[in-house]
């Protein structure tokens, strides 16, 4: 996949976090973000699932797929609650 460049502002302790956890991963610090990035939008998940219906019937496809959309509106939910308290 094609990549693009971005510039993002961060803390300095934020960013010290980074750089300590890239390289303890072995990792470059944009690898490790863009990877901490995909987790947290859940597109990990998905990958990992998505890679697993090969074999699935296409309702066995369809139920993954609206388990997973209930979830994230159960997040999103969650999240309003939290934001309005």
């Amino acid at each position: 996949m094609a990549k693009t460049r971005t510039t993002l502002t961060l803390d300095e302790a934020t960013l010290k976090a980074v750089k300590i956890r890239a390289a303890r991963a072995g990792q470059g610090e944009s690898e490790f973000m863009e990877e901490a990035i995909k987790k947290a939008l859940g597109l990990d998940f998905l990958k990992h699932q998505w890679a697993n219906a090969e074999n699935m019937t296409d309702d066995e496809v369809m139920e993954m797929a609206l388990d997973v959309q209930k979830e994230v509106r159960r997040e999103m939910r969650e999240e309003r609650r939290e934001g309005s308290s």
